[in-house]
């Protein structure tokens, strides 16, 4: 029987009371179970925390000695239990290290996707479909009129201009991608990258992700050359330069706002899209879609009468 206070929303985040631990709890907590490393779903202090082995990595850079009193690192497929729940990581595909939670409990299989994408991304592991009673999906992006386009013809769309460009990314996940992405299909760009982007960098190569060529910036480097440069800055710098001269602005988002005064747009998400979103739960087969991390309205009303649709946030 699926238990419908399996996971409950508090203040500090998502709770599991059968297993007495949270998922990507935002405030420090006794177990925490950990999908990605990304701020917003990572945050450190927390006693005991499990998540995969580059996600330690990546908390253990950014937060320091205060990553996390203990971690329990686990591989994908690999079973272990908190308390009397069952909990395996798979694939999410979002960035490196990126998990779905498998939470199995009397008989009950509840599968938690944290962030995720199914498209192809050389620089993180692929997305994996799991079978599920219930899917606990984020809905970013559950909206029938997104669709992100092939992130391969979006950067394309830099080698229409010459100019230098300055490039917003995410400093983890979205600009190791859009490195690699600039290297095969945009080589005649000399790709440079912001001091704070470069230690995920180092730890995607130290997991054996292969970025391609780019350089630490040299202002120099972007001084006396007036075409061909594209420097990746995280979204602080990007938003502090809005008036930057002599260059070409663009952004690599999903969201429509990100892409506004802008030079380019560049519809780079690292989130499932409608159609995504749909397949997967086509591939999952669940009994109930819970949602999180967006607004479940329109899958509910999608599957109205087919399949039990949830809104959790």
């Amino acid at each position: 029987m699926i238990l419908a206070d399996f996971i409950t929303i508090t203040p500090t985040g998502l709770y599991c009371v059968y297993g007495d631990f949270y998922l990507d709890p935002q405030q420090p907590v006794k177990e925490a179970v950990v999908s990605h490393a990304h701020g917003d779903h990572a945050i450190g202090g927390s006693q005991n925390v499990y998540c995969t082995a580059a996600t330690e990595a990546f908390m253990k850079h950014r937060y320091r000695k205060f990553a996390a009193v203990d971690f329990y690192v686990k591989a994908y497929h690999q079973s272990f239990k908190i308390k009397e729940v069952s909990i395996t990581f798979f694939s999410a595909g979002h960035i490196l290290g990126s998990a779905q939670v498998l939470m199995e409990y009397k008989g009950v299989k509840y599968l938690y996707t944290g962030d995720y994408k199914i498209e192809p991304d050389t620089t993180c592991e692929p997305f994996e479909f799991v079978k599920a009673d219930v899917l606990i999906t984020e809905s970013t992006f559950a909206n029938p009129d997104t669709k992100h386009p092939l992130a391969v013809e979006e950067i394309k769309k830099l080698n229409l201009t010459n100019a230098n460009i300055m490039l917003g990314a995410y400093a983890l996940g979205k600009s190791q991608r859009i490195i690699q992405l600039l290297s095969e299909y945009c080589p005649t760009k000399n790709v440079m990258v912001h001091h704070s982007i470069m230690p995920f960098v180092k730890i995607y190569e130290e997991y054996g992700m292969k970025l391609g060529s780019y350089k630490m910036y040299d202002r120099k480097v972007m001084k006396n050359n007036h075409e061909y440069q594209v420097y990746i800055v995280p979204p602080m710098v990007f938003h502090s330069y809005h008036k930057a001269i002599n260059v070409v602005r663009a952004f690599a988002s999903g969201w429509k706002n990100l892409q506004q005064q802008n030079g380019i747009s560049l519809y780079i998400s690292d989130h499932a899209d409608w159609d995504a979103i749909l397949e997967t739960i086509k591939k999952v087969e669940p009994q109930q879609v819970w949602t999180l991390h967006g607004d479940g309205k329109q899958l509910r009303d999608y599957f109205a009468g087919k399949l039990e649709v949830k809104i959790l946030n």
